[in-house]
């Protein structure tokens, strides 16, 4: 467990949502609030390191290769019908 200090503004807003039955508490809106940040810094961490592998021409190289090699299986499921 963790101890913050949050704006009161934030909290009564929290406090609302939970009043109002939004959220099922406020620790639980402030913990999925956190975790949807944590996979946005996530993302963002991944798209920084993509755009660093893109400048490198191995790694270009066997992504090429990669995806030649699920060309003709890419195809096949391209053409099916898409109902499962």
């Amino acid at each position: 467990n963790a101890t913050f200090t949050l704006p009161v503004y934030l909290i009564e807003k929290y406090r609302g949502y939970a009043a109002e039955k939004h959220i099922p508490s406020i620790s639980a809106g402030v913990r999925e609030a956190l975790v949807k940040y944590s996979y946005k810094i996530e993302e963002e961490i991944l798209h920084k390191k993509m755009k660093e592998a893109a400048k490198d021409p191995l790694f270009m190289e066997d992504l090429e290769e990669c995806m030649n090699d699920f060309e003709i299986i890419d195809n096949e499921l391209n053409k099916g019908d898409d109902k499962w």
